[in-house]
């Protein structure tokens, strides 16, 4: 398997976070649409999919240049935060010191670069983000956002929308009523990078492209009807995980939503995350929509394999099946792409 990044840069709000299985879940319906997207059906490569999968995706995290170095921002791993960052001796200047660190939920890896610690990285609160994606933007969008001083890289965002009674010309009850749909917006000329782990037995990087496109053209996730979701593929390079990380790896920092595999690892620190799925395209309309609830670990877990065999592997995690009553071969991408780390866990 070849992991790639892909760079993509987000032109609407988003009702969906861009996270790895939901991205993998749009791709699926591509190739279900487009028999002459990939080499083979989706009813095939899905059959091999819980032992060998053709495609995982990472979420997507922003792409800064810091300096003259591209970095990208990834969440702070899941560890306690003495693993993370060096402690004062003094109590009193501990305890306010951690409050501090808490707030620093993202970290920052530099493009091309090798870490042998987790301490030698810097660490960013979501202010000390904003400011650095201020400081890449062009002059007129700084004239534009001069106001928003402070607040996060993100920000929710509320959308009325309505639908007009032709009768009445106006709304009114039952399914006139309006309604208020949340959306979050990055911050301007914001770019993110997804990175994808592809057997290129199946599909090749260039259709990935083609199928990212027509999502970003189409939108992605919830409200895509009404302009959300939409983003643009800006390039794509090949990328070498394992070289980014630790070169005496003993565990594994994830870069997507996963579901561990069984009796594999012997420590595993994450965050619980629940996935809610429903069924998108033409299922939405189905008697049941909804998917079974999947508990999974959310990327920035660190798993601690019980054999070295795990890094031969650019990902870790399983398939997930069972989830959906509408459709019994439906599968959800519990595998996550890793940065092999060295922590003390």
């Amino acid at each position: 398997m070849k992991v790639y990044e892909i760079t993509v840069k987000p032109v609407s709000g988003f009702g969906t976070p861009l996270k790895g299985d939901t991205i993998f879940g749009h791709f699926c319906w591509q190739i279900a649409y487009d028999k002459a997207l990939v080499r083979s059906s989706i009813d095939a490569i899905l059959s091999s999919y819980h032992t060998m999968p053709f495609a995982v995706f990472s979420s997507a995290y922003p792409k800064l240049c810091i300096g003259t170095q591209y970095h990208y921002v990834l969440r702070t791993p899941s560890l306690p935060i003495e693993k993370i960052f060096t402690l004062p001796d003094s109590k009193c200047e501990r305890i306010r010191t951690r409050k501090a660190y808490k707030s620093k939920v993202w970290m920052v890896v530099p493009e091309g670069g090798k870490f042998s610690s987790l301490k030698e990285l810097e660490f960013l609160s979501d202010q000390e983000l904003l400011d650095r994606a201020r400081a890449n933007v062009s002059e007129e969008t700084k004239r534009h956002m001069r106001r928003r001083l402070r607040g996060n890289f993100t920000e929710d965002f509320r959308q009325f929308h309505n639908t007009i009674d032709r009768l009445t010309g106006t709304t009114g009850e039952g399914r006139f009523v309006p309604f208020m749909a949340e959306q979050r917006v990055y911050y301007p000329e914001t770019e993110l990078a997804v990175f994808v782990g592809i057997d290129e037995t199946v599909l090749s990087i260039e259709q990935v492209m083609t199928g990212l496109q027509r999502i970003g053209d189409l939108g992605f996730g919830r409200d895509a009807s009404t302009g959300c979701g939409r983003f643009e593929i800006c390039d794509e390079c090949e990328i070498n995980l394992s070289e980014m990380g630790s070169g005496a790896p003993n565990a594994c920092y994830t870069l997507g939503p996963c579901v561990p595999e069984n009796d594999t690892f012997t420590e595993m620190l994450f965050t619980p995350f629940t996935r809610f799925g429903r069924h998108g395209d033409v299922l939405a309309k189905s008697v049941n929509p909804f998917k079974n609830p999947i508990i999974m670990a959310d990327e920035g877990g660190v798993f601690k394999p019980k054999i070295r065999d795990v890094f031969k592997k650019p990902y870790i995690g399983s398939a997930v099946r069972g989830i959906s009553k509408a459709q019994s071969e439906a599968v959800s991408q519990g595998y996550s792409l890793y940065i092999p780390v060295n922590v003390e866990v």
